[in-house]
């Protein structure tokens, strides 16, 4: 469920007006709630309580130096899939020995800079990717600490381009060369092997997937330990979904809670990699109506964001609640939602029922994951400014890109710079 509620009739995060905070930073704008985030990190470290485990959240959906500040307070791990993640998590205040880097095009220079801030454990995820670690960590005098991702073919249930276990995904290594590639790992002297993961796909709204990959995992653990291999950790990733518009979300502490009692006393510490269920929910961002627009039999909603600064439903034809911050009486009608970007796609919504006029503002809801972290420039648009509503108080969190931004590392052909 949204962050966002109603306040004598305006929408408000943590006790801070929306329509406040756009007049003070403008719009597109998004906000996050502080205390929405702290409150789903503690139903997966609280759920877990029954049994040794790290929450190590995927930094992919959400990579803001202030939301990685909120949960790195909290004692929260994080799951990094690349060198700028890593250096984000640092300047954040967090701590290497609780970092995990997963993602399957490591470059030797972003396991340099891991192995030289001393990450807890690099998720392998295949066997080439072994025996380059094995050669960087070699060249520096270290050894590298690997799980490895295994692939479980499991379905997840999801979107096609948000599922990462099944056969013909490019994640991970097959269930049938994991036990080879252990093998192969445990015999290359600058390795060491200590964990075991999985991660099947985004957006799970059903544990049963993640059951079956849980038993997969753990018959190869079990196989692994008759094989000589000691694992310290159990890396079950993350996926688990949330509300957009009408589904059931899994209940993250009881499905937290259950797992906890299915591995007390397996002697691995558990791990999970939940990204979109800690932030998603959190988050949404804020628009202004420029427009609006009849055009034959439809209407369209104008509005100053678009899918460079939202791009789900243009990617996944997803769907996002969009409602307005300050409620309007009179008739409402039916308008598509569109961004002023030079793109058919760049529609918010379809067919929604608003009561509107142009320079109301819009919220559209649950745009904390995978929102800003996919934004883009195209157009040549700036960057929109992040605030973090946190107990009454709206802080910055990043400011508005200027425009002079989008083109400061661009040169004309006579600079001499650019000879």
């Amino acid at each position: 469920m949204s962050a966002a509620a109603r306040v004598d009739g305006v929408l408000a995060m943590d006790g801070v007006r929306l329509d406040e905070v756009a007049a003070r930073f403008g719009t597109p704008c998004y906000v996050y709630s502080r205390g929405a985030i702290e409150r789903a990190y503690r139903d997966f470290d609280e759920g877990l309580a029954g049994v040794d485990h790290l929450v190590c959240y995927a930094v992919k959906a959400n990579s803001n130096l202030a939301v990685l500040d909120i949960l790195q307070r909290l004692g929260c791990g994080f799951d990094i899939v690349s060198g700028g993640e890593l250096a984000r998590v640092l300047a954040a205040g967090g701590e290497a020995s609780r970092v995990i880097f997963s993602g399957v095009g490591k470059s030797e220079a972003e396991m340099r800079s891991a192995l030289s801030a001393g990450i807890r454990c690099f998720n392998v995820e295949s066997e080439p990717e072994l025996d380059r670690l094995d050669g960087v960590a070699r060249s520096m005098g270290v050894r590298a600490p690997v799980s490895l991702r295994v692939n479980p073919d499991v379905d997840a249930r999801t979107h096609p381009y948000i599922s990462t276990g099944m056969a013909g995904n490019k994640f991970g290594i097959p269930h049938a060369r994991a036990l080879a590639a252990y093998r192969h790992a445990a015999g290359l002297a600058n390795l060491e092997v200590v964990g075991i993961g999985c991660h099947i796909g985004s957006q799970i709204l059903d544990s049963a997937p993640l059951d079956e990959a849980l038993e997969r995992v753990l018959e190869l653990a079990a196989a692994l330990r008759k094989d000589g291999v000691a694992l310290e950790h159990l890396d079950l990733g993350g996926g688990f979904g949330i509300r957009y518009r009408d589904e059931e979300p899994i209940d993250v502490r009881e499905y937290c809670a259950r797992l906890a009692r299915r591995l007390a006393g397996c002697g691995m510490r558990v791990m999970l990699e939940p990204g979109r269920a800690i932030v998603g929910a959190a988050g949404v961002l804020l628009t202004r109506v420029e427009y609006l627009k009849l055009d034959k039999a439809k209407r369209f909603a104008v509005v100053d964001a678009s899918m460079s600064e939202l791009i789900r439903p243009a990617l996944y034809g997803a769907w996002h609640e969009i409602a307005p911050v300050v409620e309007r009486g009179g008739k409402a009608d039916t308008y598509d939602v569109v961004g002023p970007v030079c793109e058919s796609s760049d529609v918010l919504g379809t067919e929604r029922s608003l009561a509107v006029q142009a320079g109301d503002l819009l919220a559209i809801l649950s745009a904390g994951a995978y929102a800003m972290a996919m934004a883009s420039n195209y157009n040549s648009r700036p960057l929109p400014a992040e605030v973090i509503a946190d107990r009454g108080k709206a802080l910055l969190a990043r400011a508005r890109q200027p425009e002079s931004a989008l083109f400061a590392l661009e040169k004309r052909l006579d600079d001499p710079a650019a000879r």
